[in-house]
């Protein structure tokens, strides 16, 4: 039996001064420390984001009418009660959410799970991101005469992910020390930006040719998919958690989570569709960054992109936090410091390549869409055992891999786990409608997307089903 090092407190010192050296081990009673009501900022600034403000214009490129595409946003923004509803784990594990989840799917079938979802999504936001500050850092340099269209992006994308990987490094202490301050910069910049905006609106818009019956749904509906991905990627949020007392109440977990990634969700991505309406073909062929920089006054224009870096550092340090226990959790030898710096590599080359060779709407759109085959089913599958077990974790039992452990199941897989997410990826993959997929059963119904509750549905109904059988039973130390 693999133990967690419980035992060395004086090396694991949880503190804005200094980089954090724990990883996936166990967080003992003794250092937990904080209030649930500290992650609402957490989770805040990394959510006033420019990729909110994309994927709002999106939805006016798909042909809805403005309070169409503002029911959309608020129907998306209730799935952000799924990673606060797993974030409790957390605190009740005392380990990081890639750990908990060898509750769900065994030792080794969630080294499979961790290394193909963790990192695939870690690797989508880590590139979508980096992406946004490349292409308005490297447009902002233009205008100031530095006009290298492959070195100035790289550069750009160079600087912000060493920053990125050095709040990484500091992690959690200064995760929550700082995270605050920087929700508070975004909020007030973002807001600048929005005043700026909003004399620009079409008030009035209307579609050239508005949408009617299975035309209207099919829109909806994709417009939903690239807006859910987003609260359905944070299954990371129990990383975030865990320093939390034990007696935290989990509904507390739950809605300063929730809230903390709901607000801004809501508001930023309904600034973005305020603005599509007042662009035209011309201007969203140019990109939608570029002509955002174009509305503002010279003086706000390099305000906005501090504005995006600040954000994107937000986002992606806590992306590389987590990706870096993840790394840890399938079993790779390193310790979290390290492994922060290789997630880096990674999602750095990843940007430089998505920014040599394709437009932010294009690649944040298509890439978000795909991200529900793996994020939905696996968010499904993590909120039905929290509910079933009511955050009752045992740290220890977790980190026991051994044959014979609690959570080795059958020969280290759990097969109700694996059988429900990939019957829920496939749900996904056949009502998933993307310029470049369709499944038979999106074709077949006008090209309505319905491929996030079908997922979702699928695997959390398999997964309970399952868990009531023979094949769901837990193995004993």
């Amino acid at each position: 039996m693999t133990h967690p090092q419980t035992e060395l407190e004086d090396e694991f010192v949880d503190t804005a001064s200094r980089p954090e050296t724990r990883g996936i081990e166990l967080v003992s009673d003794a250092e937990r420390h904080g209030r649930a009501r500290d992650l609402f900022f957490i989770w805040a600034a990394p959510n006033v984001s420019i990729l909110n403000l994309t994927i709002g214009a999106t939805l006016i490129l798909l042909g809805l009418e403005l309070w169409q595409a503002v029911a959309v946003i608020v129907a998306a923004s209730l799935l952000w009660v799924f990673p606060g509803l797993i974030a409790g784990s957390g605190p009740a594990s005392g380990t990081s959410g890639s750990v908990v989840t060898r509750a769900m799917y065994g030792i080794l079938g969630n080294r499979l799970f961790v290394a193909f979802v963790g990192w695939f999504i870690g690797a989508v936001f880590l590139s979508l991101t980096w992406l946004a500050s490349s292409f308005m850092g490297a447009d902002l340099l233009r205008r100031m005469g530095l006009e290298d269209p492959v070195w100035v992006p790289i550069g750009v994308t160079v600087v912000v992910a060493t920053i990125t990987v050095l709040v990484a490094i500091f992690g959690h202490g200064l995760i929550v020390r700082a995270y605050s301050y920087m929700a508070a910069a975004l909020f007030v910049i973002f807001l600048l930006v929005a005043g700026f905006i909003l004399p620009t609106v079409d008030w009035q818009y209307a579609a050239a040719q508005p949408l009617e019956g299975v035309a209207l749904w099919s829109a909806m509906t994709i417009g939903f998919t690239i807006l859910a991905s987003t609260p359905l990627s944070f299954i990371n949020s129990p990383d975030i958690a865990r320093y939390l007392p034990r007696s935290t109440k989990p509904s507390h977990i739950a809605l300063a989570t929730g809230l903390g990634g709901g607000i801004p969700f809501i508001a930023f991505t309904s600034v973005g569709v305020l603005l599509a309406t007042g662009l035209d073909a011309a201007a969203f062929d140019a990109g939608l960054d570029i002509a955002l920089l174009d509305l503002l006054p010279a003086w706000l224009a390099p305000v906005l992109v501090i504005g995006v870096v600040i954000n994107t550092i937000a986002l992606n340090a806590m992306t590389t936090y987590t990706s870096s226990m993840a790394l840890q959790a399938i079993g790779f030898r390193l310790r979290r410091i390290p492994a922060a710096i290789i997630v880096g590599v990674v999602g750095t080359a990843l940007t430089i390549y998505l920014v040599l060779s394709s437009s932010l709407l294009e690649a944040a759109n298509l890439m978000l869409q795909f991200l529900v085959i793996v994020s939905g089913p696996a968010m499904a599958i993590y909120v039905v055992d929290v509910m079933l077990r009511r955050y009752r974790y045992d740290g220890v039992e977790l980190f026991d891999d051994q044959p014979g452990g609690r959570f080795w199941y059958s020969g280290g897989w759990s097969i109700p786990g694996i059988v429900a997410l990939l019957a829920g990826g496939l749900a996904t993959a056949l009502c998933l409608s993307t310029t470049v997929w369709s499944g038979p059963v999106a074709e077949a119904t006008g090209y309505i997307d319905l491929s996030v509750p079908a997922g979702m549905l699928v695997a959390a109904g398999l997964y309970a089903g399952l868990l009531r059988t023979p094949l769901g039973k837990e193995g004993r130390p």
